[in-house]
């Protein structure tokens, strides 16, 4: 190497900057005019001396939490520019944990920590640094403040403030429908690396439901999710801090979903005819029967209410609509008549009450069905021709005389035999006297 080569070389390693361990330097600083303490002191030539005060410059410490080292856990050094190397400086330490969580070596000012720290605990640590002439004990520094602070490490996993989260969301919903938000808190620092930067993933509940990563909002993820084909759903979240990044920390929660009902289903009768029979001597009002239509809703989305919209049966028959029960009862209108009409037909209606205007297009949401009502006969007594009969006759008249003739029939379609019960003629004819 020639001579040039070595002062090239020699000059570039003056200009580098060079790194060293931590270390605070105590240097003497010249002080304005205004802050001038202590006497003026005049020269032999007649100029005028300031005594200038001392100080000492530092720059903050910064140590790595959770130490598992075997020996005491390095932090920096302390020195003056005072300091000869002879010995004859003492280094003093103050303030949050001397003496005990940190120490100083009092000859070489070098600082070191006692325990493993946690950050979450105290992040930073406020100290007074001194030096001190040894045989004097006179300060050759003025005492100054500095600080330690604490490097974080990714020593927490993300936590989320529920173990079980329950959540509701409309079927039908579109995708991307928010459903719930859940959040998990990191105790790492968020303002060093991505400690504390938490991603959100999805663990089990796919393809039904995804998460946004930022912000652990949960949606759906697929259309015309049907509450009548399941209705609970178990999502597994998971939040992960470094980003999301592999040897990241994480945490979980599970969250169940409810889809609740909206009104997509029609009522549907589960007959297209149905047969019922009533006597002819059944009063107005009587209760001959119900019909009922199924509907995959529920609560007020599966109410529905019952109409006769058609049919020969419209004046003799009415339908009342049970909302306990949701059934349709169906009563006597006017008084029947077997021998007038055996046979009568209904077409009935069922229409939900709370239609959604959003699912029109799955409607209509009523159905109907035939309803066939057979009229049974009873055994009605005879019914004379009139209410009341007058005979006239003579008061000498004949034993076995006919004063008069009264007249019965049976309504019944089938007749069976009259009897007269005041005596076997069976014209229906009185004598004279009430012993024939």
């Amino acid at each position: 190497m020639t001579i040039y080569q070595f002062l090239l070389l020699f000059l570039l390693w003056v200009c580098l900057p060079h790194f060293c361990s931590p270390e605070i330097m105590f240097r003497r600083t010249p002080v304005p005019q205004q802050r001038i303490l202590g006497p003026r002191v005049p020269r032999s030539d007649g100029k005028i001396l300031h005594r200038q005060k001392r100080g000492w410059m530092w720059n903050q410490f910064f140590l790595l939490e959770e130490y598992t080292g075997s020996d005491y856990q390095y932090v920096g050094k302390l020195h003056s520019d005072q300091d000869k190397g002879d010995g004859s400086l003492k280094y003093i330490l103050s303030g949050d944990g001397a003496g005990t969580l940190f120490i100083i070596d009092e000859k070489t000012g070098d600082i070191h920590a006692t325990r493993r720290i946690d950050r979450e605990e105290k992040a930073f640590y406020t100290l007074r640094a001194q030096a001190i002439n040894r045989r004097t004990l006179r300060p050759v520094e003025p005492e100054s403040e500095f600080v330690i602070k604490i490097h974080d490490i990714n020593d927490n996993e993300p936590t989320f403030p529920e173990e079980i989260y329950t959540a509701s969301v409309p079927e039908m919903s579109v995708v991307g429908t928010s459903v719930v938000q859940v959040t998990a808190t990191d105790a790492d620092d968020p303002s060093y690396g991505n400690s504390a930067r938490v991603i959100y993933s999805i663990l089990q509940g796919q393809p039904y439901f995804s998460v946004e990563p930022e912000t652990g909002i949960i949606r759906t993820a697929l259309p015309n999710m049907n509450r009548e084909n399941r209705e609970q759903y178990q999502v597994v979240i998971q939040a992960k801090d470094m980003g999301g990044q592999m040897g990241g920390l994480s945490g979980t929660t599970t969250v169940n979903i409810t889809l609740t009902d909206v009104n997509d289903n029609p009522p549907r009768f589960p007959q297209n005819t149905i047969h019922l029979r009533v006597l002819e001597s059944s009063p107005v009002g009587t209760a001959i029967g119900s019909v009922k239509a199924t509907d995959a809703d529920t609560g007020k989305n599966a109410e529905v209410e019952y109409r006769i919209i058609d049919g020969d049966g419209t004046d003799m028959f009415d339908i009342i609509t049970e909302k306990d029960t949701q059934e349709g009862i169906i009563t006597v209108k006017k008084p029947l008549d077997y021998e007038s009409r055996r046979l009568y037909t209904l077409k009935v209606e069922a229409e939900n009450t709370h239609v959604d205007p959003r699912f029109y297009y799955l409607g209509p949401f009523k159905d109907t069905t035939i309803v066939k009502i057979s009229i049974e006969d009873v055994d009605e007594p005879p019914v004379f021709s009139r209410s009341s009969y007058l005979f006239e006759v003579h008061e000498d008249i004949e034993v076995g005389t006919i004063i008069g003739t009264v007249m019965a029939r049976d309504p019944d379609s089938t007749s069976s035999p009259i009897r007269q019960p005041q005596g076997d003629d069976t014209r229906g004819c009185f004598c004279e006297n009430f012993g024939c």
